[in-house]
């Protein structure tokens, strides 16, 4: 099943990239710095292929790194982008369209009960630890090392993503006196968690965590730590966050929360919740919520929150999403997927963990189970390099780094997955 590898107009293309664009790109996890090579530079995406300049095309398990649930120009969405533009692009006001998004998240996610809709997860992210700081009036925040929050200063510690890709997991620029009051842990580490609320009782104002693990390739939390999440911060007065910018409305309609029947304090949204347009959004209970200004006194402003397009894309997903629910469909295909990977690598000889939460999965070349940053490490990233091109030639878009998850979306049909089957058979027996 070997694809054509001319990629030279790709390569040309990032070359003069580099000359005005820091590594010729907008965003580092599109570096292809773990795996070698230059960037493909795509020019066309529908369904679930991806098109590059050079005329390839690509089953694509990236799907703008989450948010493609529905495939690549969903009709519905599609439509409600270019109906929204009929009107304007953005207002610097007030919209209908606004509430109207906001009202579906809440409907959906079981914690929330009021929103705020921002641009970015990053700036999601920094406004919930901002709310957090304000209404708790402590300063410390606890994570856990690999899980990656947006590039906020005081959170960019210990992260997974393109920050452990690029072998830079504290960031320069990043101050002492921002970090010092960011207290990393292990993932899945009870005990360690134990201990530091034991360390500073007074001083935790939250703990932040991804419920579903993806910038450290996909790793899950056990029942234990999640009861303990819940019980050490209700027992100390912290706040429980959860940043389901991957996992919202990806592993379930309700999120990783609804799943797992979590009941977090506050709750950071991106890529679906926004329909492939640049919209997040954070929300939670009503008591913390009404501290953020105009209602309360912790700042959060953005010129472009809530623009016109994007929410109008965002409604457009949720309601499919909610009408048509895909998930039945999704885990069918992501099973019949991570079953073929895992039994290709076994045959092959390859010691390989496969870890999976609905259309979130992961491929690790290791023979250890995989719970937390200290185990995602130890992986074999040279191998998954190989491995990534093997699959790049033979038509398969894979994430670009050992430590992200991929994404299945509902245009995955069994052909698809056939074929990938197919490409990954031989890819690995390759590296056999």
């Amino acid at each position: 099943m070997k694809h054509t590898t001319n990629r030279e107009r790709s390569r040309v293309a990032h070359e003069r990239a580099k000359r005005v664009t820091p590594g010729g790109v907008n965003s580092a996890a599109r570096a292809f710095g773990a795996v070698g090579g230059h960037p493909i530079v795509i020019a066309h995406a529908e369904g679930p292929w991806l098109t590059d300049i050079d005329g390839n095309r690509y089953i694509d398990y990236i799907g703008s790194w989450g948010p493609m649930i529905l495939g690549h120009q969903p009709p519905s969405v599609k439509r409600a982008i270019q109906a929204a533009l009929e009107h304007g692009t953005s207002y610097g006001a007030p919209t209908e369209a606004e509430t109207r998004l906001a009202e579906l998240i809440i409907e959906a996610v079981p914690s929330v009960e009021m929103v705020r809709l921002v641009s970015s997860g990053t700036e999601a992210t920094l406004s919930t630890i901002r709310l957090a700081r304000g209404v708790t009036g402590r300063d410390k925040i606890v994570k856990f090392a690999g899980n990656y929050h947006g590039h906020v200063d005081s959170l960019l510690v210990s992260a997974g993503s393109a920050a452990a890709t690029l072998s830079v997991p504290n960031s320069p620029g990043v101050t002492t006196g921002t970090s010092q009051d960011t207290l990393v842990r292990e993932y899945n580490d009870v005990a360690g968690l134990e201990a530091t609320f034991a360390q500073h009782p007074s001083s935790i104002a939250a703990v932040i965590l991804e419920p579903v693990c993806g910038n450290m390739g996909c790793v899950t939390p056990t029942p234990e730590f999640l009861q303990s999440l819940r019980r050490l911060t209700s027992q100390y007065g912290a706040l429980l966050v959860f940043d389901e910018v991957m996992c919202g409305f990806r592993v379930a309609f309700g999120g990783a929360q609804s799943l797992f029947q979590a009941d977090p304090d506050l709750t950071v949204m991106g890529k679906i919740v926004g329909g492939g347009l640049p919209l997040a959004a954070f929300g939670g209970k009503r008591w913390i919520m009404e501290h953020v200004l105009p209602a309360g006194k912790v700042f959060q402003a953005g010129t472009l929150s809530g623009n016109p397009l994007a929410t109008a894309a965002g409604i457009a997903t949720l309601e499919a999403l909610r009408d048509q629910p895909p998930y039945e469909l999704l885990e069918r295909q992501s099973a019949r997927l991570a079953e073929g990977l895992a039994s290709s690598a076994q045959r092959h000889g390859l010691p390989f963990q496969l870890n999976r939460v609905g259309s979130m999965m992961t491929l690790f070349f290791t023979d250890q189970p995989v719970t937390g940053w200290e185990t995602a490490k130890r992986c074999n990233t040279q191998r998954f390099a190989q491995f990534f091109w093997g699959l790049m030639d033979r038509g398969v878009y894979w994430p670009c780094s050992q430590f992200e998850a991929l994404f299945v979306s509902s245009q995955h049909d069994d052909q698809l997955i056939d074929l990938t089957l197919e490409a990954a058979d031989e890819a690995l027996a390759e590296l056999g």
